[in-house]
C-alpha cells in the first residue's frame, strides 16, 4: 500500500521571496536607466574627444586625474596648493552662509508681503527690477561695501538667492485656503498661533521649493564668483587648473561641482518627502 505524504510550504518564505523580488525589480528600474544615461554621456564624451583630436581629454584620462585628486583631497601645501576637498569645503561654507542669510531675510519678508496686498503691490516692482540682475553684477558692489573678496562673494549669494525664496513664500501665503482663515477666525487665534498653526504649515511646501531653488542659484553663483575673486574655493580650483593647462583637472572639478549640486538638491527632496509624510500622518 502506497502512502502519499503532502508537503506543505510555509507561506512566510514565499512572501519573503516575493518581497525581495519586488524590491530587486524596483531597484533595477531605478539603477538601469541611470547607468544607461551615464553610459550615453561617456560615449558622447569619448566621441567628442576623438573629434577634437586630442584637445579634449578622454573620459579615461579624466578618470585617472580625478582618482588622484580624490586620493588625497584634504592636503594643504599653502595658499595656492590645496586639495580639492578643502576647496569644496570652502565653497560650501560660503554658500551655506550666504544662503542662510538670504533665507532668514526672505521668509519673514515673504510672509509679510503675502499677507499684506498693499505691501505686495508696493514692493512687486522693486523685486521684478532687482531679480533679473546677473549675480556677478553684485560682486563689485559687495566688494565696495565689505572690502573683502570672499565676503563680497557671500554678499552676491545673499542677494541672488533671496528672490526665489521670497517669491515662493509670498505665493504660498497668498494661496492659503479661505477655509483655514475662517477656522482661525472662529477659534480666535492670536497672530503668533495663526502663524505657527496655520500660515507656516500651509505655506511650507512653497517655502521649501523657494529654498531649494535658492540653493541651486547659490551653488551656481559661488563657482562664477570664485573664478572672478580667486583665493580659495572650487571655482578658483577650476580657474587655476585652466591656467595650468590641465583640462583633466577642469573637467574633474566640473564633475565634483555637478555631483555636489545633485546631493544638495536631493537633500531638499528628502526633506520635502519627510514633511509630506509627517503632515499626512498628522492629519490621519
Amino acid at each position: 500500500m502506497t502512502h502519499i505524504v503532502e508537503v506543505q510550504t510555509s507561506p512566510r518564505p514565499l512572501a519573503a521571496l516575493r518581497l525581495l523580488r519586488r524590491a530587486g525589480d524596483g531597484l533595477a528600474q531605478r539603477i538601469v536607466p541611470t547607468l544607461l544615461g551615464l553610459s550615453i554621456l561617456v560615449a558622447l564624451w569619448q566621441v567628442a574627444a576623438w573629434i577634437a583630436g586630442g584637445t579634449l581629454p578622454t573620459p579615461w584620462a579624466t578618470a585617472r586625474v580625478l582618482r588622484e585628486l580624490l586620493a588625497n583631497p584634504f592636503y594643504d601645501n599653502g595658499p595656492n596648493d590645496k586639495g580639492i576637498g578643502l576647496q569644496l569645503l570652502a565653497s560650501l561654507g560660503r554658500v551655506a552662509t550666504g544662503w542662510s542669510i538670504g533665507v532668514a531675510v526672505a521668509v519673514p519678508l515673504g510672509l509679510l508681503i503675502g499677507s499684506n496686498p498693499r505691501l505686495n503691490r508696493m514692493l512687486a516692482p522693486v523685486i521684478e527690477i532687482l531679480r533679473p540682475v546677473s549675480p556677478l553684477a553684485w560682486y563689485p558692489l559687495g566688494l565696495a561695501v565689505v572690502h573683502n573678496a570672499p565676503k563680497a562673494i557671500v554678499f552676491a549669494i545673499v542677494i541672488t538667492s533671496l528672490w526665489p525664496t521670497l517669491i515662493n513664500t509670498s505665493l504660498g501665503v497668498q494661496s492659503l485656503p479661505d477655509d483655514l482663515k475662517a477656522v482661525a477666525r472662529v477659534f480666535q487665534f492670536s497672530r503668533m498661533r495663526y502663524l505657527r498653526r496655520v500660515l507656516l504649515p500651509a505655506a511650507f511646501p512653497s517655502i521649501l521649493t523657494g529654498m531649494r531653488l535658492s540653493m541651486g542659484i547659490a551653488w551656481m553663483v559661488i563657482v562664477a564668483g570664485e573664478m572672478l575673486a580667486g583665493g580659495t574655493g572650487i571655482g578658483f580650483f577650476v580657474w587655476d587648473s585652466w591656467n595650468a593647462l590641465s583640462l583633466e583637472r577642469v573637467i574633474s572639478a566640473i564633475l565634483v561641482i555637478g555631483v555636489t549640486g545633485l546631493v544638495l538638491d536631493r537633500l531638499f527632496g528628502v526633506i520635502g518627502q519627510r514633511m509630506a509624510a509627517w503632515n499626512k500622518g498628522g492629519q490621519q
